[in-house]
């Protein structure tokens, strides 16, 4: 037999609990009055209305959690995440990001990336870029290259790029960008002894 689709399960299912809640309150004369069931089937409607509500309302709570949940993940990565338009202009990107180029933010959106990109390595993002953009499917490279920040200062950086394909939208480059220097001094720091090791323990 057919399995019945899952909206039509869960109609059933809140009919049933109604009709649980309003029993007692039912006329015993309720099958012989038209108006009693009239009365009846209008109070049932009623209360899986609000059980409805309820519902929707529990979901929508549950939705603005997993949404405030995935802003901190996506914000405070020790990473930089940056999505880049065909065009090559920044249309999303997290603090972490913004913060390792040295500008806010919402200065940072619709501002060109390849700007940030160190002049000997210019040529190499544009190719790699469009050859991105150009091929089909959702392959990834990962490359170093010298960022440059607001301020003048430069760092090596890992940028590991993959396009985006959307059905109503163009096709994107998402970024994920580590500082290379961080991880060398941190390294380095460790060799030092400045920083005990996980085999120190």
């Amino acid at each position: 037999m057919d399995q019945k689709p899952d909206w039509i399960e869960k109609r059933q299912s809140t009919r049933r609990k109604a009709e649980q809640i309003v029993a007692p309150l039912s006329s015993a004369e309720m099958a012989v009055q038209p108006v009693e069931v009239l009365a009846h089937e209008l109070l049932v409607h009623k209360v899986e209305l609000e059980m409805q509500v309820e519902e929707l309302r529990m979901a929508h709570l549950s939705m603005e959690e997993s949404r405030d949940r995935y802003v901190d993940l996506y914000d405070f990565s020790p990473v930089g995440y940056i999505t880049v338009s065909r065009e090559g202009l920044i249309s999303e990107i997290n603090l972490t990001g913004a913060a390792m180029l040295g500008i806010e933010r919402k200065q940072l959106l619709n501002s060109r990336f390849s700007s940030f990109i160190s002049s000997q390595d210019t040529d190499r993002w544009y190719r790699l870029s469009v050859g991105l953009m150009k091929q089909v499917g959702n392959d990834t490279q990962a490359f170093a290259v010298t960022i440059r920040r607001a301020d003048a200062a430069t760092f090596p950086a890992y940028l590991d790029c993959c396009r985006r394909d959307s059905p109503d939208a163009p096709a994107t480059l998402r970024l994920t960008m580590v500082d290379i220097g961080k991880i060398r001094q941190a390294e380095a720091e460790m060799r030092n002894g400045a920083i005990p090791s996980a085999d120190s323990h």
